[in-house]
């Protein structure tokens, strides 16, 4: 929730920034900029490049400041280390009381530490040590040292004075402690307010990353065979699937029968999720590179099969009319109205659908699989290598991304004519 308050703040403040300040020394010319409706007009709206810029810098930077980071300057408060005590009061069977400290020594996790020293004092609670790693929690049993054990019917009743009993949590210097059902005490150092490198390592680490397993490989392949053969095999499953489901789609807008003959299919297709077809590709096609292929065809088939039947169906009728009227065969309204009308409705699909190949090759590469970007997260998952499982997310990420831009790119010089007719 903290994090998600910071967004949201570092949001408004960009956005006043910029439009009150930046904006002021941007003198824009062209034609986009004179606009003055821009709802339903797509070209009215661009990307502001300070916008993104500005947002991947606080992602980067919430990230940093929240896992420790040395590459950022500021970072939220971390977690207790050093070394810190409590007192606890032991109450005998006769109801006799004895105070006794806990010394406690809080070190990072992977760091070498030695016990403190200390005299255990007189009476029968005697000072005790402890040691516990950063985010980790310490159980003490207080019956190895003290006089008189729980079974003999003593008791932890305080704890730096404040009244405690089994199940109670008492707050302490730099942590906490809690009484455990059976008497005992957790003693679990303050966590502060950034992520345990486990959950989500700093970005130098994920880079490191990289940098090694480029080198060294990965479960016997390099980084970039793994990344290689994904996307060989979302290319190759999109490709298929645009191959079968343009075709299609073009069949089921332009002909009532071919609209009725697969209509149920594609809708009932269309919601079912790739992942829920893994059993039936591996009954069907066993655990090879086939069996991937098709359950990535499947993911982009009926997507592109929908857009280009939007495609056809969103032609304006009147520039069919006006292709007739000037004496305009079927094939040259198929080619100089239909396909051109059609092709944006088909880029966007296309563009959904490698977003969804991408998503989907992870799961695909569950199957058996050798070598790919999504077998290494999942193998590293296993093993809680964190920053091998963000590296691959990063990378598909980058890798999607670039493949979506190119895509954009071809469809402007496609497709020039989006938008302004």
């Amino acid at each position: 929730m903290t994090i998600l308050i910071i967004y949201v703040a570092i949001f408004v403040a960009a956005f006043f920034a910029v439009r009150k300040g930046v904006s002021k020394f941007r003198q824009m010319n062209d034609y986009t900029s004179l606009k003055t409706v821009t709802f339903g007009d797509e070209s009215a709206v661009r990307p502001d490049r300070w916008a993104s810029v500005i947002s991947v810098l606080t992602i980067f930077l919430l990230w940093g400041a929240f896992t420790g980071s040395k590459w950022v300057p500021i970072h939220a408060p971390g977690p207790f280390i050093g070394d810190t005590e409590f007192v606890y009061t032991l109450e005998g069977p006769d109801g006799t009381r004895d105070d006794a400290t806990v010394y406690a020594r809080v070190f990072k996790v992977g760091e070498e530490v030695s016990d403190r020293e200390i005299e255990p004092g007189d009476g029968i609670a005697k000072n005790d040590v402890i040691t516990v790693g950063a985010w980790r929690s310490s159980l003490l049993l207080m019956d190895k040292n003290d006089e008189v054990t729980r079974k003999e019917g003593a008791k932890v009743v305080a704890i730096d004075g404040q009244p405690v009993g089994p199940g109670d949590t008492a707050k302490v210097a730099n942590g906490t402690v809690v009484i455990t059902a059976k008497g005992s005490m957790n003693f679990a150092p303050a966590k502060g307010m950034q992520m345990e490198p486990i959950w989500l390592p700093p970005p130098e680490s994920v880079v490191s990353r990289v940098a090694e397993i480029s080198e060294q490989g990965y479960q016997n392949f390099t980084l970039f065979e793994h990344l290689y053969w994904s996307l060989f095999r979302v290319i190759v499953g999109f490709a298929l699937g645009a191959l079968v489901g343009i075709p299609l789609g073009y069949a089921m807008g332009l002909s009532d029968w071919f609209r009725g003959w697969f209509d149920p299919i594609v809708e009932f297709m269309r919601p079912v999720p790739p992942l829920a077809l893994i059993p039936l590709v591996i009954i069907w096609a066993g655990i090879g590179e086939s069996g991937k292929i098709i359950l990535l065809f499947l993911a982009a088939l009926w997507i592109m099969t929908i857009s280009a039947r939007a495609g056809v169906s969103g032609v304006a009728i009147s520039k069919v009319h006006a292709a007739y009227s000037l004496g305009a065969s079927k094939w040259q309204l198929m080619r100089y109205v239909i396909v051109p009308n059609s092709l944006p409705e088909i880029f966007t699909g296309a563009r959904v659908a490698m977003g969804v190949c991408w998503g989907t090759v992870v799961a695909a590469e569950l199957v058996a699989a050798e070598k790919g970007a999504g077998m290494m997260i999942m193998v590293a998952s296993r093993f809680q290598l964190t920053d091998i499982v963000i590296m691959g997310i990063i990378l598909i990420g980058i890798i999607g991304y670039g493949i979506d831009i190119m895509m954009r790119k071809a469809e402007n010089w496609l497709v020039p004519w989006k938008g302004r007719v």
